[in-house]
């Protein structure tokens, strides 16, 4: 299939095909068809098979055949996507304005962490499409320079990310000041109960499409784990970054100190490394996103709110630090590599307290991933007896262990329903760290 198939509007396909667009993924091949006749739609879909241009493409195409037909070229704002971080409302504002690039609509994308002026500007010169994170879209309701009463389409996109982070409360103050006659696009890599809860209640006998199986991790990407003592850590990853032929790493911490401190130790090696967190201002974390794109950058650290925001062409190493106390947030974060048909490598540490995690992160993906045990900082045989009696994976040919990947279906959504921890008592992360913008 082309996206000549799809009976897109020519000034769509010549910027798809500026892009570099060939062919639509599979969830683009399923979804643009459905939303183009007017249907909602719940999508379920890992990172990194193409969401955004499964619900761009479509509202672009509506609105300019609406333009056409003497709908006028403004102006109030007849589309609304909510995004759950900075950086994912920009990767999607991004978007949109690639997908539209020979059209006569607007965009406008907000968010928290910066001066409000330039955001306003935008909206006081009239838009078509907002692009926008909760917080901060709250705010400027309250303020009374958005309203949202002539919205047409309306896109939740990562769901399952924004009830995480704690937004639940702030998405309903916004739906409810929607227009009941609207389209609702839902997309989520994940449908644990309370997502499918929230899409039920705001779709409209909606097509469901589920691409790839719920909460699998990338097929591509090669999976190991490192057991290793917390106090090791940083010599490990150190030492792999030296070792291994790795181009490019976005490092994953569980504790904005944390990633500082994981900086500050490399950069002392002589690696170049920044963090991007929620203390970080705006301008700080997009500079260093553009540094890490390019290249200048070969290390980026990050917490989770980058999980889902950081879309990086050719990224090929994601490294779990800290291997992260809910499941789910586990394929998310290799989810970063292995994009768009490519291959990744994604690494975990697993320290004497983590086993647990380990265990509901396996039992998640199905998978029993690889145990890499030639590394010189191996942990106390005494430490992994949990696992000691687990499979050993298969070596290849060059005597290294071959690394797992997962297209296994999971039932397993208990990282949802624990609310103050995880099976064995731990408490979790800071899921709010970037929680009101």
């Amino acid at each position: 299939m082309t996206f000549q198939d799809l009976n897109l509007i020519e000034p769509i396909q010549r910027a798809l095909k500026t892009a570099g667009y060939q062919k639509p993924t599979p969830i683009q091949a399923q979804s643009i068809p459905i939303a183009l006749q007017g249907r909602d739609l719940l999508a379920c879909a890992q990172t990194g098979t193409g969401k955004t241009a499964a619900f761009a493409i479509p509202i672009l195409q509506a609105l300019q055949e609406q333009v056409q037909q003497g709908g006028g070229p403004r102006r109030p704002i007849r589309a609304l996507i909510l995004a759950p971080t900075r950086e994912l409302a920009i990767q999607i504002g991004e978007s949109f304005e690639a997908y539209g690039k020979f059209m006569g609509l607007r965009y406008a994308t907000i968010f928290g962490g910066v001066s409000q002026h330039g955001q306003t500007r935008s909206l006081d010169a009239g838009i078509d499409i907002l692009v926008a994170t909760p917080g901060r879209l709250l705010d400027l309701m309250g303020q009374g320079l958005v309203k949202l009463d002539k919205i047409e389409f309306f896109v939740l996109d990562e769901a399952d990310r924004m009830l995480d982070m704690g937004f639940i409360h702030d998405v309903k103050r916004v739906i409810r000041q929607l227009p009941t006659r609207r389209q609702t696009l839902f997309f989520s890599a994940t449908m644990p109960p309370i997502v499918a809860e929230l899409a039920n209640s705001i779709l409209d006998r909606p097509e469901k499409v589920a691409v790839d199986p719920q909460s699998s991790t990338a097929e591509r990407v090669e999976q190991s784990v490192y057991f290793v003592s917390k106090n090791q850590k940083r010599e490990l990853l150190a030492h792999l970054l030296n070792t291994e032929d790795i181009p490019t790493a976005l490092v994953f911490t569980r504790t904005k100190h944390g990633a500082n401190r994981v900086v500050k130790e490399l950069d002392k090696k002589g690696i170049k490394a920044e963090a991007i967190h929620g203390n970080k201002s705006q301008n700080s974390r997009q500079q260093a996103l553009a540094n890490f794109k390019s290249r200048r950058t070969r290390v980026l650290v990050a917490t989770d709110i980058a999980a889902r925001g950081i879309d990086v062409d050719d990224l090929t190493h994601v490294i779990n630090y800290d291997l992260p106390n809910i499941s789910e947030t586990y394929v998310h974060r290799i989810g970063r590599t292995g994009r768009a048909g490519a291959s990744g490598i994604a690494f975990s540490f697993c320290d004497e307290e983590e086993m647990a995690y380990l265990k509901d992160i396996q039992k998640l993906i199905k998978l029993q991933i690889a145990v890499t045990r030639d590394h010189p900082f191996p942990m106390d045989k005494e430490m992994e007896a949990p696992l000691a009696k687990a499979p050993q994976p298969t070596t290849n040919g060059n005597g290294r262990e071959n690394r797992g990947s997962s297209t296994g279906k999971s039932r397993n959504n208990r990282g949802y329903n624990r609310q103050r921890g995880n099976s064995n008592g731990a408490p979790t992360a800071n899921k709010r760290e970037d929680a009101r913008y």
